[in-house]
């Protein structure tokens, strides 16, 4: 979800720990682990409150995700900037110097490490979503990737679109501001804590139309999990619409247009940070 580390346009990198090892491959590898910490929390919570009744309610899946996206930005901030959301890659890249080079091994760490987080997740609740959910219908799949209305409210899959774009700017604006260091940004260490609130801020308030995905590999992994562990439906809504591709090009375009926002409407306005005088730098 991108940390204060990626906050100057085309900044030199980190010099490898191991210089046999090319750089790259440490960030993707930060980059996986990172979003499957975000979806173990995620998934888990999720799968615990819709198959078991008393085990929380909306607000500890809000949460959940939260405090998800805080550890996981925690786990890849150091390596690679901790972006853990294709729709942040994209943004950054478009805005921030982040190397177009790299956009797409990114996404595909990410989404990988969504995919094998939603798999452990489907192992370890085997038992009880087969009792919930033997036929593996839409009543479970909403558990591991989004729906319009989260399949039950009138919401059509062009609204769900619409909450997408309109969720993900608010992320991305968001991120800008807080990663800004020519702004009010926290320190560097409370930036994971303060986006995780942020998740958990969206989801409270954009929660209804589309499941708040906000994240394409947050929701294609999983996706693709679940179709291959038995949920034939997966790639459609309970509409019976192709659905698959609302969480993707949403948040592409919402993350683009909010991070558009803040850049040209906030952020170039902002003095560039000062270095105070002292020894070595007089």
């Amino acid at each position: 979800m991108a940390t204060t580390e990626q906050i100057t346009e085309g900044q030199d990198e980190l010099p490898s720990a191991k210089p046999w090892e090319p750089r790259l491959v440490h960030e993707l590898i930060a980059e996986f682990f990172g979003t499957m910490v975000i979806l173990l929390f995620g998934i888990g919570v999720v799968a615990q409150v819709v198959s078991v009744t008393g085990l929380g309610g909306h607000d500890s899946i809000a949460w959940a995700w939260g405090l998800g996206v805080m550890l996981g930005i925690y786990v890849a901030g150091r390596v690679s900037g901790a972006h853990l959301n294709p729709a942040v890659t994209i943004a950054f890249a478009a805005l921030r110097g982040f190397s177009w080079r790299k956009v797409g091994p990114y996404i595909a760490a990410q989404t990988a490490g969504a995919f094998i987080a939603a798999l452990i997740v489907r192992w370890n609740y085997t038992e009880v979503l087969a009792k919930f959910d033997p036929g593996h219908t839409i009543k479970s799949q909403f558990i591991f990737s989004t729906l319009p209305g989260n399949g039950a409210l009138p919401v059509s899959d062009w609204g769900a679109f619409r909450d997408q774009i309109i969720g993900t700017a608010i992320l991305l604006f968001l991120i800008f501001a807080i990663t800004d260091a020519r702004n009010t940004s926290p320190l560097a260490n409370l930036a994971p804590f303060i986006i995780g609130l942020l998740v958990v801020g969206i989801g409270m308030a954009f929660g209804t139309d589309a499941g708040y995905a906000i994240n394409p590999a947050r929701d294609f992994g999983p996706r693709l999990a679940s179709y291959l562990t038995g949920y034939s439906h997966a790639w459609r809504d309970q509409y019976q619409h192709l659905y698959f591709w609302v969480p993707i090009a949403g948040p592409i375009i919402g993350g683009v247009i909010g991070a558009m926002l803040y850049h040209y409407a906030l952020g170039r306005f902002l003095p560039e940070p000062t270095v105070e005088p002292g020894p070595g730098n007089s």
